[in-house]
């Protein structure tokens, strides 16, 4: 406690947090945020500090810990490399619109400009905020004890409201000792009264339901926004009302349960053929808290992914930036997502023989269902193969099929990716996460850490690629240490193989950098990851066939404890699928099945 009964700078942040049942906060000690660390120590019994081996392992443990519970927690890091570290994890939660709090150590206030250690001053002073701006959608940077009530309780508030994303409060060294006040914010005054589930125009909702009713093959697309939103239910209560398939970004596979058969899939440069054959004939889409990104839109190219105009695009997000950003809106609302689906069903209950409409698209139905066979012969080969090394798409049906209904399943970033999201089939909003916006890998070796401490009756597993893992490893450790059951699946291919397949198919397979060799006979290489596990004291097993990689997940997740499962996966084939994507200036990929669509 400061001087006169005032709470000092880092009681007050922690005192916060607090009062929002936050329950873990994740982390990393330096010079700089010792002061914070004493704060936490005092209150120990009421907030659990989780020390972590590296910092971007902390941002992506509280970014899953969100995806899983919707309650925003927050980390700490040092001065100059501890918080340098962080703008990666912060990137990756801010263009997937994840909401938690950086608490960052800084130079005492003091020392401003003069080079003290780890100071970043040379275009401005203590000039960390610079580092991170352009990925987090704010910073706050107290530099007198009494600023630090207001600094907290914006800080909080602007990270939960309106499109959510990190905010990072970057705190000089003394400010988490020097007396801030008597009293912190009161969370139930400041923040907990707030609502930004806003709804559409009015005008508008009448109009996207005389569409929708009008329409002859209306899609549904739902991203992001309706996952983490809340509005899964809403989303499904609508489509099965009106008869209307539902297509997926990668963001927003498993808003909808994939075993529904108004459920389309993935709809991507890699998506299934009906999804896409299905988006690009439409005559009115419904897009839900979607970014038409280049993965999702086959690079713009018409007729692949999207065929915008002649569709008619309806355009639905709480952010208004995102609406007309890639395509023309036959109709752009800014609002929540589950607040707008609300709002049609209620206009919908207002209309009458409703039911006609839904009746109406039986031959639209019966044309995807056609596509969906065409689809399912294509891929079956797949999900019989039995070479060895593991053939990738049985290794993503194997992973599927093992996994306990209530299981997380964290994706990493890779060639793994591409195929979990193509063929795995989550049964809810939660079962299956994602890095969608900014790609980082680490996301899912670390971010299965936050989902088993937010879930911790659920199994939790990590498939990862071999590079990704080798990346942050150093999450046995921190496993072990607070007894976290998590599973890895390392998807062991010796090579950046998403990059090597660029170089093998636009770049006339010229090879550099992407292979793991050994130096001395040119065969593969990686290092023995079952062996590297149990140095750790995690148990751990390798697998090179198919029909044992089931198993194995089955017995990690039985194990309840830190688990590894080194799996030998083959790296030559990439997934396919009826979309394209572009690199430009080195070419167009073709569609592995189905053609471009042309509108007559």
């Amino acid at each position: 406690m400061a001087k006169n009964n005032m709470l000092d700078g880092g009681q007050l942040i922690v005192d916060y947090l607090v009062r929002e049942k936050v329950p873990y906060v994740f982390g990393l000690c330096g010079h700089g945020n010792i002061g914070f660390i004493d704060a936490l120590y005092e209150r120990s019994d009421d907030i659990e500090t989780i020390s972590v081996h590296h910092e971007s392992v902390a941002g992506f443990m509280a970014d899953v810990y969100y995806r899983v519970t919707g309650q925003p927690t927050a980390t700490f890091t040092s001065c100059g490399p501890g918080s340098a570290n962080m703008p990666i994890c912060l990137a990756n939660a801010y263009f997937d619109s994840v909401p938690f709090l950086a608490v960052t150590g800084n130079v005492p206030t003091s020392q401003f400009n003069r080079g003290a250690f780890q100071e970043t001053y040379r275009q401005h002073q203590a000039d960390f905020p610079s580092t991170v701006r352009a990925y987090c959608k704010r910073v706050f940077q107290p530099t007198r004890g009494e600023m630090v009530p207001v600094a907290i309780r914006q800080a909080w508030k602007t990270m939960v409201t309106g499109r959510p994303g990190p905010v990072v409060l970057d705190v000089p060294f003394d400010i988490f000792k020097e007396a801030a006040a008597q009293e912190t914010p009161k969370p139930e005054e400041w923040n907990a009264n707030i609502s930004s589930r806003c709804g559409a125009d009015p005008d508008g909702v009448r109009q996207a339901v005389d569409m929708l009713l009008a329409a002859e093959r209306p899609v549904i697309l739902v991203g992001q926004g309706v996952k983490y939103g809340g509005a899964a239910e809403d989303l499904l209560t609508l489509a099965e009302r009106l008869g209307i398939p539902v297509a997926s970004s990668a963001s927003g596979i498993g808003a909808m349960d994939t075993g529904n058969p108004l459920n389309l899939g993935l709809v991507a440069r890699n998506g299934t053929y009906q999804a896409n054959q299905a988006t690009r004939q439409a005559d009115v889409l419904l897009a839900l808290g979607v970014r038409f990104d280049d993965r999702t839109s086959s690079s713009w190219h018409p007729g692949y992914s999207f065929t915008i105009p002649p569709t008619k695009l309806i355009h639905v997000d709480i952010d208004p930036d995102e609406i007309g950003r890639n395509y023309p809106v036959a109709l752009g609302l800014m609002a929540d997502v589950r607040t707008f689906l609300r709002q049609i069903l209620a206009e919908l209950d207002t209309r009458k023989n409703t039911e006609a409409a839904a009746d109406a698209r039986k031959a639209w139905l019966d044309a995807i269902a056609g596509y969906r066979k065409e689809w399912d012969a294509f891929v079956a080969p797949g999900f019989i193969d039995e070479s060895s090394p593991i053939h990738p798409q049985r290794a993503a049906h194997e992973i599927d099929k093992a996994l306990p209904e209530d299981a997380i399943l964290v994706s990493d970033i890779g060639i793994h990716h591409n195929w979990l999201i193509q063929f795995c089939n989550p049964k809810r909003p939660d079962s299956l996460i994602g890095s969608m916006g900014f790609g980082p890998m680490g996301f899912g070796v670390a971010g299965v850490l936050g989902a088993k401490l937010a879930a911790p009756d659920r199994p939790c597993v990590s498939v990862c690629g071999d590079g990704a893992f080798l990346m942050h490893a150093s999450v046995l450790a921190t496993a072990v240490e607070y007894n976290i059951p998590a599973v890895w699946v390392v998807w062991n291919n010796y090579a950046y193989a998403s990059i090597r397949g660029l170089q093998r198919g636009y770049l006339d397979g010229r090879e550099l950098a992407t292979d793991f060799k050994d130096p001395n006979t040119g065969a593969p290489y990686n290092p023995d990851f079952a062996a590297m596990a149990r140095s750790a004291g995690v148990e751990a097993v390798s697998v090179d066939r198919a029909g044992d990689l089931g198993d194995a997940i089955q017995a990690g997740i039985a194990a309840n404890k830190p688990y590894l499962i080194d799996a030998n996966i083959a790296a030559d084939a990439n997934p396919s699928g009826a979309g394209v994507w572009e690199l430009p200036g080195l070419g167009i990929s073709a569609p592995a099945i189905g053609s471009r669509y042309s509108p007559s």
